[in-house]
């Protein structure tokens, strides 16, 4: 039975290797290195025809003659007792025939298998290159961009310099501008003011005026008689030959109040009309900050807020 099956194995073998060697026999080579470029890794290397020469004891045969060659021969040396044949031989024939057996059918698969399990971790680690690329060139760019920092901040602290001079120059010029503003502040308040004294003294003479006019053209009937004769002039319009009595009423009124002022006036309501005017400039000039401000006399001092 043991000669029977050799002989069925070797014939197996023999017919195995006469139809050439298998494709996953083929020496292969995978290059495995980390660079940017991997372009000659996606190349797969053709797998080499066996030379002529070589092989078997230099006849140009096949290495796996050798296991045929050696299994017919072991038939004479177990016959002869020359090799006694027990466990482990058996054991290491069946081991022999599995290998075999598993090299010509299933080499390929395993060959695939391995080879997808390459492809799979050079792919993984193609992709965390990939990262560590992306993350040195952010880093990289990253230099690029802050490597003029010295000089920016450089740049900062001139425009600082400038700035602070010009706020300087401003610093001195500032108050003369914020002086001129006030001054003229202050005398259109006391244009205003004299304006508005100017206008109430107006009103006030004319109303008493008006008053002492109509009293007069009340109580006199010499008045009122020459006050229609010009009336009926006007309407006829003979206006050349008569005066107008009414005006002439508050010319002479005018001109008695101005002769009774020259004699009474002792310059009091001028200063208490000043006095007001300077209450009203003080209080704008505390209440806003002015650098000055008037004294009793209407004389102007530096602000007692300033000096302190």
């Amino acid at each position: 039975m043991l000669r029977t099956a050799s002989t069925a194995i070797a014939k197996r073998a023999i017919l195995n290797s006469s139809r050439g060697v298998p494709r996953c026999a083929a020496p292969r080579t995978m290059t495995f290195h980390s660079s940017l470029h991997r372009d000659e890794e996606a190349k797969e290397i053709t797998p080499t025809e066996p030379t002529s020469k070589g092989g078997l004891f230099g006849t140009g045969l096949s290495e796996w003659f050798a296991l045929p060659i050696g299994i017919t021969a072991a038939v004479p040396a177990i016959h002869f007792n020359w090799y006694v044949v027990n466990e482990e031989t058996q054991l290491l024939a069946v081991f022999v025939a599995f290998c075999v057996a598993c090299y010509t059918q299933g080499g390929d698969a395993i060959f695939k298998a391995l080879d997808d399990k390459t492809k799979l971790m050079l792919k993984e680690h193609n992709d965390a290159e990939d990262k560590v690329i992306a993350a040195l060139e952010t880093k990289r760019d990253f230099l690029k961009t802050n490597q003029n920092m010295v000089e920016d901040f450089k740049a900062i602290n001139e425009i600082r310099d400038k700035g602070y001079q010009s706020l300087n120059s401003a610093g001195a010029v500032k108050p003369l501008h914020d002086f001129k503003t006030q001054m003229e502040r202050i005398l259109n308040m006391i244009v205003q003011e004299e304006a508005n004294v100017k206008e109430k003294t107006k009103t006030a003479l004319m109303e008493e005026a008006t008053a002492s006019v109509t009293q007069q053209f009340t109580s006199s009937k010499a008045l009122k008689k020459a006050a229609l004769s010009a009336a009926i002039a006007q309407i006829k319009g003979n206006t050349s030959d008569t005066e107008d009595p009414v005006r002439n009423e508050f010319v002479q009124f005018f001109k008695a109040k101005g002769e009774s002022i020259a004699k009474t006036a002792d310059g009091s309501e001028e200063k208490l009309q000043r006095e007001a005017i300077i209450t009203k400039i003080n209080a704008v000039a505390k209440s806003e900050g002015f650098f000055f401000e008037f004294g009793a006399d209407g004389v102007p001092k530096v602000s007692a807020s300033q000096t302190a």
